[in-house]
């Protein structure tokens, strides 16, 4: 197994890991949910179902393309959400504030790390 393989297979982990959050833990996920979008709720299942199928696209060399470039729409998708927590950790004065502004970066670079999945 070479690097890259073994990191196709470490970011499925991650996204499969991440998606199965969103049924552990909606609470979390429903907070950072933009005001405008509609059906909060539905949202959040529908973005782990489609964080656990990235991964498991990802799994396998057949499907790998296809996952990463579902992987990337997915993360440009969310990314919304990802201002929204900081916006509102801001406003509110949280505790963790540039933890989330230093999050925001990371989405470009897990939208990179998806780009090198593509055969």
């Amino acid at each position: 197994m070479d690097v890259m393989e073994f990191s196709r297979y470490i970011f499925a982990a991650l996204l499969i890991t991440a998606g199965i959050l969103h049924f552990i833990s909606p609470k979390f996920y429903l907070k950072i949910m933009p005001a405008y979008l509609p059906a909060p709720g539905l949202l959040v299942v529908l973005s782990g179902i489609a964080e656990i199928i990235c991964g498991f696209l990802l799994l396998f060399s057949k499907t790998q393309t296809v996952g990463a470039y579902l992987t990337i729409a997915l993360l440009i998708a969310v990314f919304p959400a990802n201002i929204e927590m900081s916006r509102k950790y801001y406003v509110q004065k949280r505790k963790g504030f540039w933890f989330t502004v230093l999050r925001l970066p990371l989405q470009i670079l897990l939208i990179w790390w998806a780009f090198k999945c593509i055969k």
